[in-house]
């Protein structure tokens, strides 16, 4: 783990010397593509690592003010290479400075261990992403206009929060991949976790390259609500397991979520894009509005949908199962009351073998001995 000392070092460029130091072996890069700012020869090759690129400058219709919009292209990959490094550096400051020293006042096992870095780290990118989401549609016309996710299709042309937004949750994503290395993940969590990161991956970019960036956004944003509480809920039920109550107000906003996703892809897909009077394919004009890709992007966001809530179902099933088996070896616990048997009803009510006062019945009494 970077930023972390050790009594004994491993062997250099080792298995344990890569993961133990790949924040600082990582810092050293970023900080390679930064000091190239420094020299006039270097200077525009970094600088297509670490501002966004595909600048337009655009006058509005009277002249008075120029906007700065943006489009995608293959330098982003670059961009997206660097913020993927400061995704690295930041995942190894919180699980080292906050993660870490939580662990240690909590004592968990092996496995919630794990459980608690992974809610731990997801939590702050969901709070994160969630409220920059959030700054970023209060700036748009959704709300009182929702039309807006297919009016003017292709939209070819970004602001710049909009795009920024896009390169830092690709570079999140991709970063996750060799997290899986780093932070030595258990081998039967790893299919989970790839699951859900190649289809982050997959849905964040098909979005940013398919100029759907307006439907992508408003689709992230709540979910990433719905899975911030998840996570969230989860960090307090590790920190106290009688802390449950998150995951029920979690159940309903994930439903929601799932019916409110597929409602706006229906409605962007069926109604909107295949009404528009700009239908047609040209990769020059950024124009994808074709039925193949309407139906392929709309099956992709159905059966994404479907998976969730099939591993929701499951979740909750197993879930319901493991309080019934806790709540039957509670009373196998207990156990049944003795009921008192013929011999003892029949002393009436005796106590410690003397008859109470109100049973008109004493001990009988001893004759005394004869000397």
């Amino acid at each position: 783990m970077g930023f972390r000392k050790k009594n004994k070092s491993p062997p250099v460029l080792s298995h344990e010397f890569v993961v133990q130091n790949h924040a600082d072996m990582v810092s050293c890069v970023a900080m390679v593509v930064l000091l190239g700012l420094m020299f006039e020869v270097t200077a525009k090759f970094s600088i297509m690592f670490i501002t966004v690129q595909y600048n337009v400058t655009q006058t509005t219709e009277d002249k008075s003010e120029s906007l700065n919009i943006y489009h995608y292209g293959p330098k982003d990959i670059a961009t997206v290479f660097f913020y993927l490094l400061i995704a690295i550096i930041l995942h190894a400051l919180i699980q080292e400075y906050i993660l870490d020293k939580i662990n240690r006042r909590l004592h968990l096992s092996k496995t919630k261990h794990s459980k608690f870095n992974e809610s731990g780290q997801l939590a702050a990118f969901y709070l994160f992403s969630f409220t920059w989401g959030c700054s970023i549609l209060s700036a748009e016309e959704f709300v009182t206009n929702p039309m807006f996710l297919w009016e003017g299709y292709p939209h070819n042309h970004m602001a710049f929060q909009v795009k920024f937004f896009y390169i830092c949750q690709m570079a999140y994503w991709f970063h996750a991949l060799p997290e899986l290395y780093f932070q030595k993940v258990r081998k039967e969590d790893i299919p989970r976790q790839l699951y859900y990161i190649c289809l982050y991956i997959f849905h964040i970019t098909g979005a940013y390259v398919l100029n759907l960036h307006r439907l992508g956004l408003v689709l992230l944003t709540p979910h990433y609500l719905v899975e911030l509480l998840f996570h969230a809920s989860r960090l307090f039920y590790f920190s106290n397991e009688n802390k449950q109550k998150g995951f029920t107000l979690w159940a309903l906003l994930f439903v929601f979520a799932r019916l409110l996703t597929l409602t706006l892809s229906v409605l962007t897909f069926g109604f909107g894009l295949s009404r528009s009077d700009n239908q047609g394919f040209s990769l020059a004009d950024g124009n994808f509005n074709v039925l193949t890709v309407r139906m392929t992007c709309l099956s992709a966001i159905c059966l994404t949908q479907a998976w969730m809530m099939w591993k929701f179902i499951n979740f909750q099933l197993k879930k319901w199962r493991e309080q019934t088996l806790l709540h039957t070896s509670k009373r196998k616990a207990v156990g049944p009351r003795t009921r008192p048997t013929k011999k003892d009803s029949s002393r009436g009510g005796s106590v410690n073998g003397v008859m109470k006062p109100e049973d008109k019945t004493s001990p009988r009494a001893r004759k005394p001995k004869t000397s």
